[in-house]
Parts: C-alpha cells; sequence; structure tokens
C-alpha cells in the first residue's frame, strides 16, 4: 500500500507530491532514528556549572566573614558538605547534580546567614529588655523614696 504525502503549494510551485511504499517508510523513520541515535550519542558533556559553585562559595565565605559558625554551624557545615560534593559530581561529570547540590550549598549558606542573623536580633533584644527593666526598677525606687 502506497502512501502520497501531499505538501502544500508554495508561491509558483504546483502541488508536490511525495510517495512512499511501505518499506521506503519503514526505511525513512528508522534512518532517522538510528541519525538521531547518532547525534543524542555525539552531545558534548554538559559544562560544569561554574557560576552556581563559585555563588556558593561566595555565600559560603560571606557567612564564614561573618561570623554565622557563632549561631547556625549545622547550616554552614551543610552548605560545605554539599559544595565539596558538588565539586566530586563535576570530578564525575555528574554535571547536573553537581548543579543541584551547589544551589543547595548556597541555599543552606544563606540560611545559615539568615539565622545568626536572628539570633544576633534576639541577643539585642534580650539585652534591650534587661535595659529597659533596670530603668523601670530604678524610676520605681526614686518615686518609692519620696
Amino acid at each position: 500500500m502506497d502512501q502520497t504525502i501531499h505538501l502544500p503549494k508554495a508561491k509558483g510551485i504546483n502541488c508536490l507530491s511525495l510517495r512512499l511504499t511501505p518499506v521506503s517508510a519503514s526505511k525513512s523513520i528508522g534512518t532517522v532514528f538510528v541519525a538521531l541515535l547518532f547525534l543524542s550519542g555525539c552531545a558534548s558533556t554538559p559544562q560544569p556549572p561554574t557560576s552556581d559553585l563559585q555563588a556558593a562559595e561566595q555565600a559560603i565565605a560571606s557567612a564564614e566573614r561573618a561570623r554565622v559558625a557563632d549561631y547556625a554551624s549545622v547550616e554552614l557545615s551543610d552548605a560545605r558538605d554539599k559544595l565539596s560534593a558538588a565539586r566530586s559530581a563535576v570530578q564525575e561529570e555528574k554535571m547536573v547534580q553537581a548543579q543541584r547540590l551547589a544551589q543547595q550549598a548556597k541555599a543552606d549558606a544563606e540560611l545559615a546567614s539568615a539565622r545568626a542573623d536572628v539570633a544576633r536580633a534576639r541577643v539585642v533584644n534580650e539585652q534591650m529588655q534587661k535595659g529597659t527593666d533596670t530603668l523601670k526598677q530604678e524610676m520605681q525606687r526614686k518615686t518609692g523614696d519620696q
């Protein structure tokens, strides 16, 4: 059974017909499949996630400069571990995994910084509350002396 494919008319060209016999159609499909398979096999390895690795390194360095380890050492340690795992994944040419780990490392470093900021704010708040309590006591003592 022959199949005919009619292509639309183009300007200045009459209708173009292409006749495919069942054998030639299956050969054409097979040839296209083999060509695609060959091309996908020759595809280059994805590039290392250099920008993600650098962003994670910068986030960790920033957290270390801010002395985040004093308040969020677990999160900072997780960030370092994930960055190390991302570098290993690059060496093993697992670029998708490396990118994911680098992004997680950056997120963990940023989380560590945020938690440290919250902890510092709590310390300042507690100090201010103590100062306020001391002032209230002084005011009550002075009004009670009179």
